[in-house]
């Protein structure tokens, strides 16, 4: 008896030194309500938001997996001997970083599998992050006040390429060493430098003996590093601005409804997580990819057959081969257009286009106001089509990346194919450009007939007269807030003639005009919101998104 009291005042005592000390701690540091407002905050539950933490997951599994192949991997470029147990490949003289990924597949037990989870996450989260993107691309989520995100997201995604590029150099075996070999072509061509960076990067003449040296600790160290820093960031401003969400009953541009972040979300969360690490389990199991015992040792006298880069990098390939090769001989110095153009100018000029895109549909639009709801791609048709015709552009570089394995596959001439792919990366974004624009607005059409007369049903009825109709439901009411809840800018006023204004600005109202120009009014829509409006009206004053 006594000693069960004893017990009790035991925990008693424990339990109030506890709450002394938590109290003391959260008067010093506000933990509590830092906890409170964090755990509540809420988190928009539609399937496309969880594109970016898909990104977040595989990157997570990429560190896991890297750190144990750094255990094994021996960044070399010293020759040896293998005696392992590929024995295709016993007696064969290949530097130690091939080697050592030969050892990695078939002597350390699971190695094969951790290589390959690793190979796979790496494409799973160029592909999460690249689909991420896009979704806030054409819903409009880079807008005031998330331009910075935009910019952080690009770098994000540029030093995933960067990253996968390096890691797959590491191995030194036939098929990345070509990769490295088109790498420092792109390195030599830019003019009066080139060289100075090929000799800096490679250590000397190519091969040199310390490019996969120099690659290593940039993989394993200053992207990762990088990469961590910008999720982090990234991750900071999604949490202090708030998600966008999507129009619907009860959500406006000052607030945030969805799931709470503790328990629903973390629990949803947690399950994306193990799924994604099963599904890359799987894939590592079952898919083989990067067979480097296949291309065997990097030798600068062999070219891998049939070489093709990893798909985020093919556009480039393809904008080399449909670029004709020639040269220019200036002041001693001769440039290679091909591959400067194509592998350094283009690539440079596209990111530069995404980063400024934000700032020039501002611009353009002249809408300054804070954006917390999500467009539906269809309302705003040309920013839709200049997304469609970007992609439409990509994949056809992306095809002809891969032309000379098209030709052989289909029995086509090489050249004539090659001419066709030329013709369709100059059309094939206009035509899709034109084609998505008519389709959006078809779209919005569509909807303003089911607001006005209702949905289909499918049921034909005969009236007493002998006519045919069919009969309609209305739109129910969360469908509908859904279709009119857009809060599109107006286009700005047209020149007026002799206006004393410069060529700047009446360019801007020409491009704004064509911006807007595609949209159908939806029933009840005031005639006067359709017009065109002064610069003052853009301005918007909404406030910051809060949860709640």
């Amino acid at each position: 008896m006594l000693l069960s009291r004893s017990r009790a005042r035991l925990k008693q005592r424990a339990a109030r030194a506890a709450g002394d000390a938590a109290l003391h701690l959260d008067r010093r540091l506000p933990l509590v309500d830092a906890a409170r407002t964090t755990l509540r905050k809420a988190f928009p539950d539609h399937w496309s938001f969880l594109l970016g933490e898909l990104a977040l997951y595989s990157f997570v599994v990429l560190l896991v997996t890297g750190v144990w192949l750094t255990l094994f991997f021996q960044p070399s470029m010293s020759e040896v001997v293998y005696q392992g147990s590929y024995v295709p490949l016993r007696g064969v003289r290949m530097s130690e970083a091939f080697a050592s990924t030969l050892h990695i597949s078939f002597d350390v037990r699971g190695g094969l599998l951790i290589r390959q989870i690793h190979h796979w996450a790496a494409l799973v989260m160029a592909a999460s992050v690249g689909a991420h993107m896009l979704r806030v691309f054409f819903t409009g989520a880079f807008r005031r006040p998330r331009e910075a995100n935009w910019l952080i997201g690009l770098t994000l995604f540029l030093l995933t390429m960067l990253e996968g590029f390096a890691g797959y150099s590491l191995p030194d075996d036939l098929l990345s060493g070509t990769g490295l070999r088109t790498a420092q072509g792109f390195v030599l061509s830019v003019p009066v430098v080139g060289t100075y960076l090929s000799m800096f990067l490679f250590g000397g003449e190519f091969p040199g003996h310390d490019i996969v040296s120099r690659l290593y600790p940039v993989h394993i160290l200053l992207l990762p590093g990088a990469l961590l820093a910008g999720v982090v960031l990234h991750l900071i401003l999604v949490f202090h601005l708030k998600h966008t969400q999507w129009p619907g009953p009860g959500r406006t541009n000052r607030n945030v409804v969805g799931k709470p972040m503790f328990p629903q979300f973390a629990a949803q969360s947690a399950g994306l997580l193990a799924i994604v690490f099963g599904l890359l389990a799987v894939l590592g199991a079952v898919a083989q990819i990067n067979p480097v015992w296949n291309y065997g040792p990097y030798r600068p006298d062999q070219v891998s057959s049939g070489a093709q880069p990893d798909w985020y990098l093919g556009f480039v390939e393809g904008a080399m081969r449909l670029l004709p090769g020639f040269e220019t001989r200036l002041w001693g110095h001769t440039v290679s257009w091909n591959p400067f153009l194509p592998a350094v100018v283009f690539p440079l000029l596209f990111f530069l286009a995404l980063y400024l895109y934000p700032f020039m549909e501002r611009w353009i639009t002249g809408d300054r106001g804070e954006r917390h709801l999500c467009d539906r791609p269809r309302d705003v048709p040309v920013r839709t089509a200049l997304g469609v015709a970007g992609l439409t552009f990509y994949g056809l570089l992306l095809l002809a990346g891969g032309q000379d394995i098209l030709a052989h596959v289909f029995d086509v001439p090489l050249n004539a194919l090659t001419w066709c792919l030329r013709v369709a990366v100059l059309a094939g974004p206009l035509l899709a450009f034109w084609l998505t624009r008519r389709v959006c607005l078809a779209l919005q059409w569509n909807d303003r007939t089911r607001l006005e007369e209702g949905s289909e049903t499918g049921d034909v009825a005969q009236s007493v007269e002998g006519g045919y109709r069919e009969s309609r439901t209305p739109v129910a009411a969360q469908e509908r807030h859904a279709l009119v809840a857009r809060d599109m800018p107006r286009p700005l006023p047209t020149a007026p003639a002799g206006s004393p204004r410069g060529r700047l600005t009446r360019l801007r109202w020409a491009l704004s005009g064509w911006f807007h120009s595609d949209r159908a009014g939806f029933p009840g829509e005031d005639a006067d919101e359709r017009e065109p409006r002064d610069d003052a009206a853009t301005a918007g004053t909404g406030g910051r998104g809060r949860s709640e």
